[in-house]
């Protein structure tokens, strides 16, 4: 079991998802932006411009790697392949934080393109476990597990989702990533009080924290019916909450997540910018 240290490699102000296209101004004019952080599955090749890429700026910046395929939640075992990949970018690039979500995406050899939900029972909590166990001596460091959007919940859950979440912590010393957004999205969808989850969560174990942009809908009922989207920018309610969280558990740091209708580098400068704001009034 390995023994997570809060105080990681990644400095405690703001980071952005690393998109290709900022490359030479995150070289020339990163402004707030403290570092960095990628998804795993779009560097585990041989070689190329995206690799290159990457060793330049992993001279400049810190580098948090986030995987989305391992599917640790899923019934069926672990992709031993995919490990041995992760393993070997997480050896030549050696991230100063490495993550995960808390979901499952493969079902017998079909991966879907999602991250699912699973039901918090003590069969999952297990499972997770022993996934998060294989996994961290596999690649021979620690990781984050982070908290998912969720859109139902199941009738066979018999703990809630921070008891879950602190309990796999207990069990395997991971630490966690808090997802604010996907806080904000799923008390909004199955009408939790985020204020209430937050205070519950235990900050001590919180190695990073995201932040990012949802769509809007309704579902069959006319209630609102939040989309986890990463393709705008953070709204002032999940700012407020946000604040909270600072208050509530210290620095920590604060990555600026945004996958779709990407902006140009101004814009995610100045969301930076904004969660240093908050980062900075408080003592490290």
């Amino acid at each position: 079991m390995y023994d997570f240290v809060s105080s990681s490699g990644l400095p405690k102000t703001a980071g952005i998802g690393y998109k290709p296209q900022h490359f030479a101004e995150l070289r020339t004019e990163p402004g707030p932006v403290n570092w960095l952080e990628i998804h795993a599955e779009n560097y585990m090749g041989d070689g190329g411009r995206p690799l290159a890429q990457l060793r330049a700026l992993a001279e400049q910046f810190p580098i948090s790697v986030h995987g989305v395929g391992l599917s640790i939640g899923g019934e069926g075992p672990l992709d031993k392949d995919h490990i041995a990949r992760l393993k070997h970018l997480c050896d030549w690039l050696n991230p100063a934080s490495f993550s995960e979500h808390l979901a499952w995406s493969t079902h017998d050899a079909h991966f879907l393109n999602d991250l699912l939900p699973l039901p918090y029972t003590e069969a999952a909590l297990a499972r997770v476990a022993d996934h998060i166990d294989e996994v961290q001596n596999a690649v021979g460091r620690p990781m984050l597990l982070e908290n998912p959007s969720t859109y139902l919940a199941f009738e066979e859950s018999t703990m809630d989702e921070v008891t879950f979440l602190t309990e796999i912590a207990k069990r395997t010393g991971c630490g966690l990533l808090l997802d604010v957004n996907n806080v904000f999205v799923s008390c909004t969808n199955q009408i939790w009080d985020p204020i209430d989850y937050i205070n519950k969560f235990p900050h001590h174990l919180v190695g990073e924290i995201h932040l990012g942009g949802h769509d809007e809908d309704e579902d069959e009922h006319g209630a609102p019916l939040l989309i986890d989207s990463h393709g705008r920018e953070v709204i002032d309610p999940v700012w407020v909450l946000y604040a909270h969280t600072i208050r509530t558990g210290g620095q920590k740091p604060t990555l600026i997540e945004w996958d779709n209708d990407v902006p140009e580098f101004p814009v995610l400068r100045e969301e930076a910018a904004r969660a240093d704001a908050i980062l900075t009034p408080v003592e490290a």
